[in-house]
C-alpha cells in the first residue's frame, strides 16, 4: 500500500515517524477521513474547510494550500487504486527536542495519510445496528477534530464489548453525540440534534443530512436533550463518514421505536443518495 508522508506518496514499509513528533508526544495534530465514492471525494470542500479550521484553532500552521493539499489526498487515492473507500489524513505540529508541552516556533508540521477500500455496507443502512449509553469523558473542546481520542476510544470499546456498533455519549444525562459520529433523533416527526458547540464535533455527515432535512421540509430543533428523551425517541440517526445515515434500533439493548428503520431515517437516506449522486454520480 502507498501512504502520503508529507508530499510525497511512498510505500507504507518505507514510511516513518519520529519519536519527537508531537503528535506521538502530545497526540498535538488533527486529521480528517473523506469518504471516497467513485473515485471522487464527497464532501470535500466542507472537509477541507473543517480541516483548515481546525488548524486555526490549534494554531496549526498549514504547510501546504488547499490546491496542493487536494492534489496530494487524489494522487494518493489514485496509487492505491480506490473506487470505493476513504482517505485519512492528519497534521501533527511536527518534530520538537527535547520535548516540551508549550508549542514550539519555527518548525515543520507533519502530513501524513493512508487510504482503505470498501463498499457502502446498504444491509447495515436498512437493518440498523444497536448502541449503548456512556460517560462523555473527553475535553471540553471537542469542535476540534484532534488526534486526542482516548475519550472516544474507551466508550467505543465499550460498545464493542458487548457487540454493539456505536456509544452514545452523554454529560451528566445530557446528551451530546457518539464516540465517533454524530448523533440526531425523532419525536412526532420533528428531528432533534444537539447544537453546534464546543462538546460535539460538526459533522460533515450531519451537515448533509440537515440540508436534507430543510428540503424535505421537516421540523428540526437544534437544541440540547436528556437521556429521558433518548430513550423516548421515535427514530434515532448515527451519522458520520463511515456510517452516512443508519437507523439506530437498540439502545442498551431497549428497542428505538418498532425497532426497525423508520419513515423519516428512510426518507432523509433517499436525499442523502441524492446528494451522493450529484457530487459523485450512481454507484
Amino acid at each position: 500500500m502507498k501512504v502520503l508522508v508529507k508530499d510525497q506518496i511512498i510505500n507504507s514499509a518505507d514510511a516513518n515517524v519520529s519519536i519527537s513528533d508531537r503528535g506521538y508526544q502530545f497526540g498535538d495534530g488533527i486529521y480528517e477521513v473523506i469518504r471516497v465514492l467513485n473515485g471522487k471525494l464527497f464532501t470535500e470542500k466542507e472537509h477541507m474547510d473543517r480541516f483548515y479550521s481546525s488548524a486555526e484553532k490549534m494554531d496549526l500552521v498549514m504547510p501546504y494550500d488547499r490546491e496542493k493539499l487536494t492534489t496530494l489526498i487524489y494522487d494518493l487515492i489514485k496509487a492505491n487504486n480506490v473506487v470505493d473507500g476513504h482517505v485519512y489524513f492528519q497534521l501533527t505540529r511536527g518534530v520538537q527536542e527535547p520535548r516540551n508541552h508549550a508549542f514550539p516556533d519555527n518548525v515543520e508540521a507533519v502530513l501524513t495519510g493512508h487510504t482503505k477500500i470498501y463498499k457502502r455496507d446498504l444491509a447495515m443502512l436498512e437493518e440498523g445496528v444497536s448502541t449503548v449509553t456512556a460517560d462523555d469523558v473527553r475535553w471540553l473542546r471537542c469542535d476540534i477534530k484532534t488526534l486526542n481520542l482516548i475519550g472516544n476510544c474507551m466508550a467505543k470499546t465499550k460498545a464493542a464489548k458487548v457487540g454493539a456498533e456505536e456509544a452514545i455519549l452523554h454529560r451528566d444525562g445530557l446528551v451530546t453525540e457518539c464516540s465517533a459520529s454524530t448523533l440526531l433523533i425523532v419525536k412526532d416527526g420533528v428531528v432533534k440534534t444537539h447544537p453546534l458547540t464546543n462538546l460535539v464535533l460538526p459533522g460533515i455527515t450531519r451537515m448533509v443530512i440537515m440540508d436534507a432535512i430543510a428540503d424535505a421540509n421537516i421540523p428540526v430543533k437544534e437544541e440540547a436533550f436528556m437521556l429521558d428523551e433518548l430513550f423516548q425517541a421515535d427514530e434515532a440517526i448515527l451519522a458520520s463518514t463511515g456510517h452516512d445515515a443508519t437507523p439506530i434500533i437498540e439502545i442498551d439493548g431497549k428497542p428505538v421505536g418498532n425497532g426497525k428503520r423508520g419513515p423519516i431515517t428512510a426518507e432523509i437516506q433517499r436525499r442523502y443518495d441524492l446528494r451522493i449522486e450529484q457530487e459523485c454520480g450512481k454507484a
